[in-house]
């Protein structure tokens, strides 16, 4: 018998072939794609709740932490602080950029793509643009240190 060749002597009932191992794996990769641009829509800029109540908050976390170690950007006006949310604010949008497309990929296709430069880029444009929206909110003052909010000033 060549090897290449089914050995039919024991053939399922319903004459189908039996199922191999590959399904399950494919399930698995859409799922964890499918959870992977959930995630990656819930960090990128794409609706603007999104923003309002996941970017924006951990922006904002971000700047604190840094304030922490980093006491200058722990006071009201500090451009220090101002960077960090910046900064905190990018970080989020370009991973969710990048995990949203990640998650596709993974979803979508039926092999696994590098995450290219020019996809990159693309996500690193986006993601200035609504910088830009940020650096306003910080310039009224809408955005400040957490101690800020408390004392008044």
């Amino acid at each position: 018998m060549n090897p290449d060749e089914q050995d039919n002597s024991f053939p399922l009932a319903s004459g189908a072939k039996a199922q191999t191992l590959r399904a399950p794996v494919a399930w698995k990769r859409r799922v964890t794609g499918g959870i992977l641009g959930v995630v990656g829509f819930m960090l990128s800029p794409l609706s603007w709740w999104n923003d309002a109540v996941v970017n924006l908050p951990l922006a904002l976390l971000f700047a604190w932490l840094v304030g922490l170690i980093y006491r200058p950007a722990a006071r009201p006006h500090s451009p220090s602080f101002d960077a960090a949310v910046i900064v905190g604010y990018w970080l989020t949008n370009v991973l969710g950029f990048v995990l949203m497309h990640k998650g596709a990929q993974q979803a979508l296709s039926k092999e696994e793509k590098k995450y290219s430069r020019r996809e990159l880029l693309k996500d690193v444009a986006v993601s200035l643009l609504y910088t830009g929206l940020i650096v306003v909110l910080l310039k009224l003052g809408i955005l400040k240190p957490i101690s800020a909010y408390f004392s008044g000033k």
